[in-house]
C-alpha cells in the first residue's frame, strides 16, 4: 500500500466530508496532520480517533476567512512536526440559487471562504515552502467549474477563480520548489449542501448526493495519490465524480 509517512500535511475543512476524510486516510498512511476547522468539538472528535489509530495529529481551530487562523495552523504544524510538506485547501461553501435571487450576501460569503480561504493558505504557507525549498498545493475545486449550469453561476465561478490562480502560480513555480493540484470532485456525500439556504434547492441536492454521490474516502484517495508522487512528479489536476453523473 502507498504510504505517506514522513509527509507534514494542514488540511482546512477537516472536521468532516472530504477534509476528515483525508485527515484519516493520511494519518492512516503514516503522515502527520495539522486539522482545522471551526466546529472544534468535531475536529477534537476526529484527532481522538486518529491518535487511538496511532497516528500523528494536532488541531487548530480555523475560519478560513481570518487570514490569522491559516498562519496559526500552518505554524502549529511547523512548530509540532518541524516543517509542512503539504497544504489541502478544503473548506468551502455552497451558497447556490439563481442569480436572480440577487443573494448578494452569500455570494460574498462563497468569495470569502472559496477564493479568500484559498489565498489564505497560499499566504500563509508559501514563506514556509520558500524556506524549505519544497511545498505543495492541494485544492479541493469542483466540477461545477468544468460543466456549468443553472444556481451555480456564482458557486462555479469562485472555483473557476481557484482554477485560475493555481494554474498561475504553477507557471510562475517551474523551478521545481512547488507542487499544484486541483481536485475537482463531483457529487459526494458529505454536509456541502447544509450552507444552502433555499429548501427545496438544498433538498434536491441532498437527494443527488444520498442516491450517488461518492464517499469522501474516495476522493481522499484522490488527494493521496497526488501527494504521495515523487517530488519531480505533478499531478496537475483530478477529475473525479460518480459514473452515473451528467
Amino acid at each position: 500500500m502507498p504510504v505517506t509517512t514522513n509527509r507534514v500535511v494542514a488540511i482546512t475543512g477537516a472536521s468532516s466530508g472530504i477534509g476528515e476524510a483525508t485527515a484519516r486516510l493520511l494519518a492512516e498512511r503514516g503522515a502527520a496532520v495539522a486539522i482545522g476547522a471551526r466546529r472544534t468539538d468535531r475536529l477534537e472528535a476526529v484527532a481522538d480517533d486518529i491518535r487511538q489509530g496511532g497516528g500523528a495529529v494536532v488541531t487548530c481551530e480555523t475560519d478560513v476567512t481570518r487570514r490569522e487562523d491559516l498562519v496559526r495552523l500552518v505554524d502549529r504544524a511547523v512548530a509540532e512536526f518541524g516543517r509542512l510538506d503539504v497544504l489541502v485547501n478544503n473548506a468551502g461553501i455552497s451558497k447556490i440559487g439563481p442569480i436572480s435571487d440577487l443573494d448578494i450576501d452569500g455570494w460574498s460569503a462563497m468569495i470569502d471562504v472559496n477564493l479568500r480561504g484559498v489565498l489564505h493558505g497560499i499566504a500563509a504557507a508559501m514563506p514556509v515552502f520558500a524556506r524549505q525549498n519544497r511545498g505543495h498545493f492541494v485544492t479541493t475545486v469542483s466540477t461545477a467549474g468544468l460543466k456549468i449550469v443553472p444556481d451555480m453561476g456564482v458557486y462555479a465561478a469562485t472555483k473557476n477563480a481557484v482554477r485560475a490562480v493555481l494554474e498561475a502560480l504553477r507557471q510562475e513555480s517551474t523551478d521545481g520548489v512547488l507542487r499544484t493540484t486541483t481536485i475537482s470532485p463531483g457529487y459526494v456525500r458529505t454536509e456541502l449542501d447544509s450552507s444552502i439556504d433555499d429548501a427545496a434547492l438544498r433538498e434536491q441536492i441532498r437527494d443527488g448526493m444520498d442516491t450517488f454521490g461518492l464517499a469522501p474516502e474516495a476522493v481522499a484517495e484522490a488527494v493521496a495519490f497526488a501527494i504521495e508522487q515523487p517530488h519531480d512528479v505533478e499531478i496537475g489536476d483530478i477529475t473525479i465524480r460518480p459514473t452515473v453523473q451528467n
